[in-house]
This record gives C-alpha cells, sequence and structure tokens, in this order.
C-alpha cells in the first residue's frame, strides 16, 4: 500500500509539471496566459502515466541513454496516439493536432514531439527520479497515505466534473448551429461559419458590430458550459469532428471578448 501511494504522489508530481510546461508552452505560442489541461485542477495526467510508466519500467537502462531516448520516444508516441485516439471517440473532438508538424501520424503524433519526449524520458529517469525518490522517502507514512488519499479524492472528483461537463460538446455546438442559423434565417440571411466569415461579417456590420457580436457570445455562453468554454480557451487547437467550423467562429467571438 505504501508504494502504491508514493507512485501516486510521483504521478501527481509530474502531472503537475506536464501542466506547467504545457502552460508555458501555449502561453507563449498564444502571447496570453494559457490555463492548459484537460482537468479543471493543475495537473497533465498523460504527462504523470508517461513518467511514472517510463521510472517503474526502464529505470534498468537508465546507464544506456541512447536506448531509453529511443524507447521513451517511441512509449511516449504510444501513449499520446491511444489518448488522443480514445478521447476523439469518446468526445467526438480533437484536443491536439500536430498535421502542421514534418513527419506526423495522422496528426495525433510527430517526430519533433516524440524526441522532446526521449529528452524528457532520460532526464527523468537518470536525474529527477532518484532525487523524487530521495525525497518522499522523508516523507512520513502516515502523511504519505493521507495524501495519497485526499488527492485521490480531488482528482477523482475534477475527473467527474470534467467529464460531466464536456460530455455533451458536440450535441452543444449543434445546439449552437441551430440557433445562429435560426436567428440568420428570420433577418433572411445565410450565416456562414468559420473565423474570416466572422472577421468579414464584423467589417460589415461597422458601429453595431460590438452589439451583435455580444449577442453571439451570450448565445455561446447560454449553449456552452462553463467546462465546454474553458476547453475552448485552454485548447487553441480543439477541432470538433462534426462542427469545427462552428467551433472556429465561437473560438473567434471569445477571442474578441478577451
Amino acid at each position: 500500500m505504501t508504494a502504491l501511494a508514493q507512485v501516486f504522489l510521483w504521478f501527481l508530481l509530474y502531472s503537475f509539471l506536464g501542466w506547467v510546461y504545457e502552460s508555458i508552452l501555449v502561453s507563449v505560442q498564444e502571447r496570453r496566459w494559457v490555463n492548459r489541461g484537460f482537468l479543471n485542477g493543475p495537473v497533465c495526467p498523460i504527462y504523470g502515466v508517461g513518467a511514472v510508466l517510463a521510472d517503474l519500467l526502464l529505470s534498468p537502462l537508465a546507464d544506456r541513454p541512447v536506448a531509453l531516448f529511443l524507447i521513451a520516444a517511441a512509449g511516449a508516441s504510444v501513449l499520446e496516439y491511444v489518448t488522443s485516439w480514445a478521447m476523439e471517440r469518446l468526445f467526438h473532438a480533437r484536443w491536439w493536432d500536430y498535421s502542421d508538424f514534418p513527419l506526423n501520424l495522422n496528426g495525433r503524433i510527430c517526430l519533433p514531439a516524440a524526441a522532446v519526449f526521449g529528452v524528457g524520458g532520460v532526464v527523468i529517469v537518470r536525474y529527477i527520479q532518484p532525487q523524487v525518490e530521495r525525497w518522499t522517502a522523508l516523507v512520513p507514512l502516515p502523511a504519505v497515505h493521507t495524501l495519497a488519499v485526499v488527492f485521490a479524492l480531488l482528482l477523482a472528483i475534477d475527473l467527474a466534473v470534467t467529464v460531466a461537463g464536456i460530455a455533451h460538446f458536440d450535441e452543444n455546438l449543434a445546439a449552437f448551429t441551430a440557433l445562429v442559423q435560426g436567428y440568420a434565417a428570420k433577418a433572411g440571411d445565410n450565416w456562414q461559419w468559420g473565423r474570416d466569415a466572422l472577421a468579414e461579417r464584423a467589417r460589415g456590420w461597422a458601429e453595431s458590430s460590438q452589439e451583435i457580436l455580444g449577442h453571439l457570445r451570450d448565445a455561446a455562453s447560454h449553449v456552452l458550459n462553463r467546462q465546454q468554454q474553458r476547453m475552448i480557451d485552454a485548447f487553441p487547437h480543439l477541432k470538433s469532428m462534426n462542427h469545427d467550423r462552428v467551433l472556429e467562429t465561437i473560438r473567434e467571438l471569445m477571442r474578441r471578448h478577451g
């Protein structure tokens, strides 16, 4: 039980470090603060899973950095691909897309990302994890068990809230589509979706554009819950398999509001 609790705390640590890395990376790319992560809390579990698996399975390769790099890169890529595929099947959306990166596979993984994960695997297994094990060994066992239980409950609650909030994302995008198209039909108009189409409309609306944009944002806020809006903000390249142009329009509305 103690070993399991320690491994879980390692998982949380690496999940947090992954969240820090992702948040800084995406914030620099977007030139604004982005609170990255599928969950509400400051964790990216895919990093925690990958790091713990590397620690448990690849530690015998600690003195063979080339082999460690190659296996860590390959293993992380498999984990990333499977996670992308599973989340797309569950929520009808793709949370990241490497289509613009060289040597990518279906946009789910790519060679540059694999190389980063390979380097990360070497650094974690050879340098970080030995220190982490020393630190956790200094924590009294009752505290380890208590922390593990508390954080496990918090993580379970966060996961339940997140899944419940994002579960009907595709249906809500369809509802927003119908709502806006209905308004346009009443006005004798034909609404066109997409970022460029919205920008063109805004230019044509002139002084009334802010009022109209406000109505559209209100409609999006009414149809999409806070969890779904947070997800759109956290993943600037989030794509809907069925309503991607609609999602692009909503993202542009949120950007203009910001």
